[in-house]
């Protein structure tokens, strides 16, 4: 299916440390990309997680712009959000990311993530990537729980590749491929 990247961002350190009320640390380098190179297994090169055995189902993070229109329009603001300030890595549009991620059932089963392509490299969708109070400050106050069980997915690449804003193309892999 077609979908739109609409943002790439990459961080060479975490900015959302201490407490929330007291803001974002600074970057020390901008983070929107118009292009980012992602490696199986590693992550995003040039990002805080990348290589990290730590943070290896965790390594790229994903959202549905769709998700970041809803805060919108239940907050009642008055302009789009910069999804950048998310700091998820990839923002894309025409696809309801948060389906893919692992989750379990009432009775405690665990349901895997689903595999996908994204611009002709293969992720594997793990857990969510839950909304914090981190959004509260950055987006707008009421934004995290506006966001929760649409705050996107955390994901592995199983290939490489390199991702570019602009349409592209996402396809579901087999649940057992």
């Amino acid at each position: 299916m077609d979908v739109e990247i609409v943002a790439l961002a990459v961080s060479r350190q975490h900015a959302f440390e201490g407490r929330p009320q007291d803001g974002p640390r600074p970057d020390p380098e901008p983070l929107a990309r118009t292009e980012i190179e992602v490696r199986a297994e590693l992550g995003i090169v040039g990002d805080r997680y990348y290589g990290q055995a730590i943070h290896k189902n965790a390594a790229v993070t994903l959202i549905d712009a769709a998700s970041l229109d809803e805060v919108v329009r239940l907050l009642g603001l008055p302009a789009p959000l910069d999804p950048h300030l998310t700091r998820r890595n990839i923002t894309l549009r025409g696809f309801p990311i948060d389906d893919l991620a692992a989750r379990r059932t009432p009775d405690g089963a665990r349901i895997p993530g689903r595999r996908f392509t994204l611009g002709g490299i293969t992720f594997q969708a793990n857990r969510p990537a839950n909304p914090c109070a981190w959004m509260d400050q950055v987006l707008a106050p009421g934004a995290m729980r506006a966001l929760r069980n649409h705050g996107g997915i955390r994901a592995t690449p199983l290939t490489s590749g390199t991702l570019r804003l602009g349409p592209t193309d996402l396809t579901l892999l087999p649940k057992n491929g």
